[in-house]
C-alpha cells in the first residue's frame, strides 16, 4: 500500500491528457479550436483544472551573454476542479483566442526560419506531477502583413531568417513582452547601402504598425549605422495603396539622408 500510494505520488498510472486541434493553422486576433481529451488512470484523481497556453521561442540578452528560453505569453484556463474516477473519459471542447501580436510562423505555405509555436495543455493533478501535452500552431500572416511582405519581395528582397527578441519597440503600442524581427538580405539595387533589413509587425484590432531597420553597411572609413522607420497600415485601405512604391521610396530616403545613393 505504501509503495503503491509513492508511485501515485510520483503520477505513475494516473490520468493522461491529449489536445485534438481541429485546425492548426490560425491568424493573430483569431483563435484555435479543439478538444482536450483526459483519460482517468489506474485510479480515482483529483483534477486541479485543465488550462491552455501558446508558447514560442525568445531570444533574451542579458548583460553580455544572450540565450533562448521558451515563453508562455497567453494562458486560458479551460477547467475547475474536478474528480476524475479510474478509467474514467472527460471531453473539454474550447475555443482558444490568439493575441492580435502573435508572431508569424508561416510565409506562403513555408515555415519562417528560427520560428517555433506550440499550444501547451497542462493538467494540474492533486498532490501529483504536472501532466502536459504540446501541439505544433502554424500562425499566417494577416492580409495587411501579406501586403507588405508582397512588396519586400517584388523589391527583391529575401528571407533571412526570424525570431523573437524580449523588449520593447520604442514608440508603439505593444503588447505583448516581446517582438518578432523577420530578417531579408538586400537585392543587388540596394546591396551597396544596406547590409540587413529586418522587418517588425505589430498588429491590433484597428490598424497593423509596421517598424522597418536597415542596418547600414559601414565603409573603409565610416561605420554602418541603423536607420529605423515605422508607419501604420490602415486595415480598410491596405489593398489600395501600393506598398512596393512607399516601401522602395522610404529606403531611398533613408539611404540619402545617410549619404549612400542607390
Amino acid at each position: 500500500m505504501v509503495f503503491k500510494r509513492m508511485m501515485q505520488a510520483l503520477g505513475v498510472g494516473g490520468p493522461s491528457v491529449d489536445t485534438v486541434l481541429a485546425n492548426p493553422n490560425c491568424r493573430p486576433g483569431g483563435y484555435l479550436e479543439g478538444t482536450v481529451h483526459v483519460a482517468g488512470g489506474e485510479h480515482a484523481t483529483d483534477i486541479e483544472y485543465v488550462a491552455l497556453g501558446l508558447m514560442t521561442r525568445v531570444e533574451v540578452e542579458s548583460g553580455d551573454s544572450e540565450y533562448s528560453s521558451n515563453q508562455e505569453f497567453h494562458r486560458q484556463r479551460l477547467t475547475g476542479s474536478f474528480r476524475l474516477e479510474a478509467g474514467a473519459k472527460h471531453d473539454i471542447p474550447f475555443r482558444f483566442d490568439v493575441p492580435w501580436q502573435t508572431p508569424i510562423t508561416e510565409v506562403y505555405g513555408q515555415r519562417l526560419h528560427g520560428m517555433t509555436m506550440g499550444l501547451a495543455t497542462e493538467l494540474e493533478v492533486a498532490r501529483a506531477v504536472d501532466k502536459s501535452d504540446l501541439d505544433p500552431v502554424m500562425v499566417h500572416p494577416l492580409p495587411a502583413q501579406e501586403r507588405i511582405l508582397d512588396a519586400l519581395l517584388r523589391l527583391g528582397f529575401r528571407f533571412s531568417r526570424a525570431d523573437v527578441e524580449r523588449g520593447t519597440v520604442y514608440g508603439t503600442e505593444q503588447h505583448l513582452p516581446f517582438y518578432q524581427e523577420i530578417e531579408f538580405y538586400p537585392p543587388p539595387q540596394y546591396a551597396s547601402g544596406i547590409n540587413q533589413l529586418e522587418l517588425t509587425f505589430l498588429p491590433t484590432p484597428h490598424a497593423l504598425q509596421v517598424v522597418l531597420e536597415v542596418d547600414k553597411r559601414g565603409g573603409m572609413f565610416t561605420e554602418g549605422h541603423d536607420a529605423f522607420g515605422s508607419f501604420n497600415v490602415d486595415y480598410r485601405t491596405a489593398e489600395q495603396t501600393d506598398w512596393t512604391g512607399q516601401l522602395d521610396g522610404w529606403l531611398r530616403q533613408s539611404a540619402q539622408r545617410r549619404g549612400l545613393f542607390f
